[in-house]
């Protein structure tokens, strides 16, 4: 009997500080699709965000929703297809696409009027409603878009886009960023502002960027901003990003094993305190 009076106190510890198994939808784009398909990146990640949280907090398992190439205004409109299911925590990580889309930004006021889809603002509703409709206990966390320099995709050339140090359509990235916090704010939900992260600032996104010099026609390693209007012929030259050129990003859009172990450590401070 004494022993077991012993033994209480230990197991009620044990029991106290065990974490319960917690199921993590993570809803995105192709950051957080590529998690699961290493290939697609020329194998130069091998471990995305979804990974590296959870190799740290072994009790949650993630469920991998990301859409690649999908905007927020996408995501919304389909959102009954999705297979979407019943989780403790959700993150939602979109923005990035809409921007260079040029899908409208519109207002808080969409946000709050659930007016449709027709806005980020708007289609960012019509997805917490779907979560809420999911599991209204939930704990939501949002994640802003991380800045962009140049990208250019490794498997086709032509696919590339200049980064968020310009404006696409009178609209400036940061402004989804902005928009994502602002949810937040009016919702209380706990918001990881990659955005505004220094590590990931658009300086840190790529050691440089190998192009042409336009005077001597010889290849040249340019850092940001020196690489801003050096063009690139996407049907004759050399992949700009060699692997050396690897920061925190691989490829000027898309996070390296670095920029996803970034993203993951500010996730789990969040994440332990849910």
């Amino acid at each position: 009997m004494k022993k077991l009076l012993l033994l209480l106190p230990l197991i009620f510890l044990l029991t106290a500080f065990t974490k319960k198994d917690t199921t993590w939808l993570a809803l995105g784009d192709s950051i957080t699709y590529l998690n699961d398909h290493p290939d697609e990146t020329g194998n130069r990640v091998t471990k995305g965000y979804l990974t590296q949280v959870t190799d740290q907090l072994k009790y949650i398992r993630y469920i991998n929703k990301g859409y690649n190439g999908w905007t927020a205004v996408g995501i919304a409109k389909e959102i009954e297809k999705l297979g979407l299911q019943k989780a403790d925590v959700y993150s939602v990580f979109l923005g990035t696409n809409d921007w260079w889309a040029g899908m409208p930004l519109g207002t808080i006021q969409d946000y709050q009027n659930n007016t449709g889809n027709g806005t980020y603002y708007g289609a960012y509703r019509t997805i917490i409603n779907k979560l809420r409709e999911l599991n209204p206990q939930a704990k939501i966390i949002l994640i802003t878009p991380m800045q962009r320099a140049d990208f250019v995709y490794l498997g086709d050339m032509n696919n590339n886009a200049w980064g968020s140090y310009k404006e696409k359509n009178g609209q400036s990235l940061e402004q989804f960023a902005n928009a994502v916090k602002t949810i937040g704010s009016q919702e209380h939900f706990k918001v990881v502002d990659l955005y505004h992260t220094n590590s990931l600032s658009v300086k840190n996104l790529v050691k440089f960027k190998r192009l042409k010099d336009p005077a001597t026609g010889a290849y040249k390693n340019y850092p940001y901003p020196d690489f801003i209007n050096i063009p690139l012929n996407t049907a004759s030259d050399e992949y700009p990003y060699p692997v050396d050129a690897i920061d925190v990003t691989y490829d000027g859009l898309h996070p390296s094993d670095k920029g996803n172990q970034i993203i993951a450590g500010m996730l789990v401070k969040v994440m332990k305190k849910l």
